[in-house]
């Protein structure tokens, strides 16, 4: 728990940062907006619907859409501009609604009466109309912080730090104390913040001004504790390296930044719990410096190959090869490790179906229950498993993978698609089964650095590349078990790393 809270202060005040930017330039874009459509109401619907129908996007999406959009517009695509601009849209809704909702209830007398006195249409608007809208205005801005500071958590897999970082690598890694922290923390910044505007509407609805200079004051605190994480972190920017959403991916991010900071002193970042395409499109970007990524990720998703390939070698030539001529990315090093899909299930079930390789699955594969990560059932390697064994199941289900080997283990599946590096595989008395007929492609681990890395610092690259076959399976099982069974931290992995 130490750990976690230590890091509080950085990821709070990111959140902070993001949130109040957000909402100041979501109510800036609505308020305006919500005038207009109050003046012509015939825009009302559409204006309306519009924001409705971004409401309904999954927040993921929405920020998923964002990285390639931004980056084609020759904008970052990873950090705080995918995020920020996601939450900005998210936030119109309720204040929009709000506002039009309350410029209509003002009473017509009194706009009339403004009139009569010789009021301009402007006037009136800023000295009767809004003035009276306002609480009910402050109220949609009230719900539109809610809602952010529980979206702002889901920035960081487009690499913006926040609170979420917390929630997802504790969920992956089983770290509930780091999910506790991050929920907490969001939750009472969520109260704080409706708490504050509260007040706000409290001071002006009852003329207090004290109450309004108390809640404007804890505003500025606020921004300045923001911005104060800001300035500390100003100066060169530091190597950045990228980690995806599981266990493996933060220990081996770790392992790089300090075994660059020895080799090189040059300063580190780690952006963790990038989504996958993510992570690659940074990377040639120059967004990011360094990350590992599969050779048979690449080759599928990547590339668009099918089949195993001629075996890891000149798979991994392959992938080399096209990752250059394509995006000037260049493998630095294979760590000496192959995580592949395998498909595994209990000790018990495969000793009484008598089972030990994919092609022992088929007589009985229509009874049994599969689960498989978000990816694998819509991948090219299950339509090669399925093509090549002639292979299906009587349920295929998608779960989250921090799930998939309790899963398994409590009999609540048949069958999984496992990481063959992971360490939980024999913590849960789980058996692989053999790919005889060799559907499935390499998976070698490999360090990929970005053309920019390479011209910039090329002692970067050679550090890298001094790294190759140093990790071998069981190292990286037993790594992978220290964090996902003994509950050790992937930073403290990967020190004693380098201690052995």
């Amino acid at each position: 728990m130490r750990d976690q809270l230590a890091l509080l202060p950085y990821l709070l005040g990111a959140h902070v940062r993001l949130t109040l930017v957000a909402l100041f330039v979501g109510a800036a874009v609505a308020v305006p907006v919500g005038v207009l459509v109050s003046r012509a109401p015939r825009l009302e619907g559409v204006v309306l619907g519009v924001a409705g129908v971004i409401q309904t996007v999954p927040a993921l999406a929405l920020l998923a859409v964002m990285v390639p959009l931004l980056s084609s517009l020759g904008l970052s695509g990873i950090g705080f501009l995918p995020a920020f601009l996601g939450l900005v849209l998210y936030s119109l809704l309720p204040i929009l609604r709000n506002t039009v909702t309350g410029l209509a209830g003002v009473d017509p007398a009194v706009a009339e009466a403004g009139q009569g006195v010789g009021m301009t249409p402007g006037q009136r608007l800023r000295m009767v109309e809004l003035p009276l809208a306002l609480p009910v205005i402050l109220a949609g801005l009230r719900t539109a912080t809610v809602w952010t500071v529980g979206m702002a958590t889901l920035s960081t897999p487009v690499g913006a730090p926040s609170l979420g970082n917390y929630i997802f690598s504790g969920l992956q890694t089983r770290n509930y104390d780091a999910v506790l922290v991050g929920c907490a923390a969001a939750a009472l910044l969520a109260l704080g913040l409706d708490g504050m505007l509260r007040m706000l509407a409290k001071g002006y609805s009852e003329r207090r001004p004290a109450l309004v200079l108390t809640g404007v004051a804890i505003f500025v605190a606020l921004g300045v504790f923001s911005v104060a994480g800001l300035a500390r972190a100003g100066g060169a920017r530091p190597l950045r390296i990228g980690a995806k959403t599981f266990t493996e991916q933060y220990v081996l991010a770790e392992v790089l930044a300090r075994h660059i900071q020895r080799e090189t002193g040059a300063p580190t970042e780690v952006l963790a719990s990038l989504g996958s395409t993510v992570a690659f499109d940074a990377l040639a970007r120059g967004e990011i410096d360094a990350y590992v990524e599969y050779t048979g990720t690449i080759r599928s998703t990547l590339m668009h190959r099918t089949g195993a390939g001629a075996g890891r070698a000149a798979v991994l030539a392959e992938v080399d090869r096209w990752l250059g001529e394509t995006h000037g990315v260049r493998v630095a090093c294979s760590l000496g490790f192959e995580n592949t899909y395998a498909f595994a299930l209990r000790r018990a079930l495969a000793k009484e179906l008598g089972v030990r390789r994919l092609s022992d699955l088929k007589p009985v594969a229509t009874r049994l229950r599969a689960a498989s990560d978000y990816e694998f059932w819509s991948r090219s390697e299950w339509a090669d498993v399925r093509r090549i064994y002639d292979l299906d199941f009587a349920e295929k289900r998608v779960m989250d993978p921090s799930l998939l080997y309790a899963a398994a283990a409590e009999s609540q599946v048949d069958v999984i698609t496992a990481y063959s590096s992971d360490g939980r595989i024999a913590a849960y008395d789980l058996i692989t089964l053999e790919d005889d007929r060799g559907a499935i492609p390499p998976y070698d681990a490999v360090v990929l650095v970005s053309r920019s890395l390479s011209d910039r610092r090329p002692d970067v690259v050679a550090a890298l590349s001094a790294l190759e076959g140093t990790i071998d399976i069981e190292r990286m099982r037993a790594m992978n078990a220290a964090v996902d069974r003994d509950g050790k931290s992937p930073a403290a992995v990967a020190d004693a790393f380098f201690a052995r």
